[in-house]
C-alpha cells in the first residue's frame, strides 16, 4: 500500500506569537481509505507543545480533528523563524478498533506494516499592531530548510526521487510523542512541586541550620555537665566505700574485744564462787545448827 491514508489540512501550522501567551491551532484529518485508520501526533519539541488528542481512531470516509496548544514562550525567535515539525504517522487498523486498543507498536516500521507520514512545519505569525515582534524589513523571511519537500523531492525532468530510507529515518527519528493537555499540566505540576520542594528544603534548611548549632551547643554543655556530674559521683562513691571499709575493721576491733571481755567474765566465774553464794551457805548451816542445839 502506497497511497495517502489521510488527507491533512492545514499542511503547516500557523501560531500567533506573543510572548508569555498561549496560541492554539487546529487541524483536520481525513480518512480516505475504506477502513479504520490509526493516527498518533509526534513533535521534535514536545516540552513546547501539547496535542489533544496526540493519537485516535478514524473511520473510513470519516474526519478528525486535533489542536496543537503552543504553551507561552519568555523570548522571541529571532524574525520569527521557527524550526519546529510536526510528524503525523497513520496505519490501517482492524475494523472496530478503539482509541484505547492503540499501542506503539502500531506505528512501528520494524512489524512490516505500511506506516504513512506527514510532515507539518510551524510558522510563526507576529500578531495586529505589535511592530516589537515584526520580522525585519516588516516581513518573515522563509527558512530555506522548508522550501525542500517533506517527504518527496522533485527532479527537473519530472521524475519523483524518493529520499534514502536511512535518511528519512533519521529525520523521523528527531521526533518524539506529543504529549496533551493532561500530560504536560502534571508534568508542569511535578516540575513546580519540584521546585517548590526545593525552595522549600532551602528555606527549611536555612530555618533549622541555627536551631541544630544551638541544640548541639545546649548538648555539648548538657554533657560536660553530666561528666562533671559523674565525676562527683565517683569521688564520693570512693570515698564512702573507703569509710565502709574502715567501719567494718571497727566493727571487727569491737567484736573481738567483746569476745575478749566474755571470755575474761567466764574464767572469773570458773576460779571461785561468789561472796553472796558463801554468805547464804553460812547462814542455811547456822540455822541447821541451832535447830539441832536449841
Amino acid at each position: 500500500m502506497t497511497s495517502e491514508l489521510l488527507e491533512i489540512q492545514p499542511r503547516e501550522l500557523k501560531f500567533t506569537f506573543e510572548l508569555k501567551k498561549q496560541s492554539s491551532c487546529s487541524v483536520q484529518l481525513g480518512n480516505r481509505s475504506d477502513q479504520y485508520v490509526a493516527f498518533k501526533v509526534k513533535t521534535t519539541s514536545p516540552k513546547k507543545y501539547c496535542v489533544r488528542p496526540n493519537i485516535g481512531i478514524i473511520r473510513p470516509k470519516a474526519t478528525c480533528e486535533f489542536t496543537v496548544t503552543m504553551q507561552a514562550q519568555k523570548v522571541a525567535p529571532p524574525d520569527l523563524q521557527c524550526k519546529d515539525k510536526f510528524l503525523i504517522q497513520s496505519t490501517v487498523v482492524p475494523f472496530g478498533t478503539t482509541d484505547e486498543d492503540i499501542t506503539s507498536g502500531m506505528f512501528s516500521k520494524e512489524s512490516g506494516k505500511y506506516i504513512d507520514e506527514k510532515k507539518l512545519r510551524v510558522v510563526l505569525i507576529s500578531p495586529p499592531h505589535s511592530p516589537v515582534l515584526l520580522p525585519n524589513n516588516g516581513e518573515l523571511k522563509k527558512d530555506s530548510s522548508y522550501d525542500a519537500p517533506l517527504h518527496k523531492n522533485i527532479a527537473q525532468n519530472g521524475i519523483e526521487n524518493i529520499p534514502p530510507p536511512q535518511r528519512l529515518a533519521e529525520d523521523v527519528a528527531d521526533f518524539q510523542p506529543a504529549k496533551d493537555m493532561e500530560e504536560l499540566k502534571a508534568a508542569k505540576d511535578a516540575e513546580a512541586r519540584h521546585v517548590d520542594n526545593a525552595m522549600n528544603f532551602e528555606s527549611a534548611k536555612e530555618a533549622v541550620e541555627p536551631k541544630l548549632v544551638k541544640d548541639l551547643e545546649e548538648l555539648k554543655s548538657k554533657l560536660q555537665l553530666t561528666s562533671s556530674k559523674l565525676q562527683e559521683a565517683d569521688h564520693t562513691i570512693t570515698k564512702l566505700t573507703k569509710e565502709r571499709s574502715a567501719a567494718i575493721r571497727e566493727k571487727d576491733i569491737l567484736k573481738h574485744e567483746v569476745e575478749l571481755l566474755r571470755r575474761k567474765r567466764m574464767k572469773r566465774i570458773q576460779v571461785g564462787f561468789p561472796l553472796l553464794y558463801v554468805c547464804m551457805v553460812a547462814l542455811i548451816s547456822l540455822a541447821f545448827g541451832y535447830l539441832l542445839h536449841p
